[in-house]
């Protein structure tokens, strides 16, 4: 059975997305919902938050919307890996 991990994502997100709004914040949908990756509310933050930052409103609600029910660890967590991965790309 395969495993995904970040290295994983990333490359399906320069596959399918580019790294565009719209490809981020699929992947923050895939995330929060458990849809062909595992379920993971920090995962989709980070993804909406980057999707956020390229002008996606709709990544902008679902990321509010999501951190209601996450702690402040776990989005210091999400931020933590979204200024990660803007310094990689």
């Amino acid at each position: 059975m395969a495993r995904f991990d970040g290295s994983m994502i990333e490359t399906v997100e320069v596959a399918s997305g580019g790294g565009t709004s719209d490809g981020l914040l699929q992947l923050g949908l895939m995330h929060c919902t458990g849809r062909d990756v595992p379920f993971d509310l920090v995962a989709a933050h980070k993804w909406f938050n980057l999707a956020a930052t390229r002008g996606n409103a709709e990544a902008r609600r679902y990321r509010t919307e999501i951190a209601g029910e996450m702690t402040k660890a776990e989005i210091a967590e999400a931020q933590r890996q979204a200024r990660e991965w803007l310094r990689r790309h």
